[in-house]
């Protein structure tokens, strides 16, 4: 679990003017907060994370980066975590698999299954932490996007970006990124395809994390 497909597209997609302010909730091993520490480089970054091992690990990593003075780990439940100021920016890939088969494994469990109350606890705690001109970026399968989407609406935040993402053209939707923001917004929405073919990733598969990986 230490990198995968939906956390380095949200850290390689997210949008926002200028950021001073970032919080990455769950962050596990810390990619996603690296990739916004080379992304916005007068930002200050945050990270929550519940798993110890996880957050030892991120630790590490942020130490031993380039932007070790920017990153900060906070070992600890989003629940628990508390924080004097506001956030331009808060992103999370979230634990999504609510009331689905729970992981054998018990850490793998903690860090991608949900309660019933999860996503609501979350939108509630990260329209409190957001800033009145701030952004939330997640990423998550469609069914619970819809979810997020509408619990958000309790909080007075509205969904101003939707980027469907597909395997390749063939393919439905199998994850959303989704935005939101405090008070009415429009709505922009696209699509985005990994794959052209077998193995072969899309043009702009690569030119979105060209900055990223070696291979491109």
């Amino acid at each position: 679990m230490k990198i995968n497909t939906d956390g380095v597209l949200l850290g390689a997609t997210v949008t926002h003017p200028s950021p001073l302010t970032i919080l990455d909730i769950g962050t596990g091993t810390g990619v996603i907060a690296l990739m916004l520490a080379q992304r916005f480089p007068d930002a200050l970054i945050h990270a929550v994370e519940i798993d110890a091992q996880a957050a030892e690990t991120a630790e590490k990593n942020f130490q031993f980066s380039v932007f070790s003075e920017r990153l900060t780990i906070n070992h600890t439940s989003i629940e628990q975590y508390e924080y004097s100021q506001q956030f331009d920016l808060i992103v999370s890939n979230p634990p999504f698999f609510v009331n689905d088969l729970k992981s054998e494994e018990l850490r793998k469990g903690i860090a991608r299954h949900a309660d019933e109350d999860f996503f609501s606890m979350l939108i509630k705690k990260a329209s409190g932490l957001l800033a009145d001109e701030g952004m939330i970026w997640l990423i998550l399968p469609v069914k619970q996007a819809d979810e997020v989407i509408g619990i958000a609406a309790h909080y007075n935040l509205s969904l101003t970006e939707r980027i469907h993402i597909h395997s390749d053209q063939s393919k439905p939707t199998f994850r959303q990124m989704i935005c939101l923001k405090k008070g009415k917004t429009v709505l922009r929405e696209r699509d985005f395809y990994i794959y052209e073919s077998l193995k072969q990733h899309t043009a702009a598969y690569k030119e979105l994390l060209k900055n990223f990986f070696l291979a491109y």
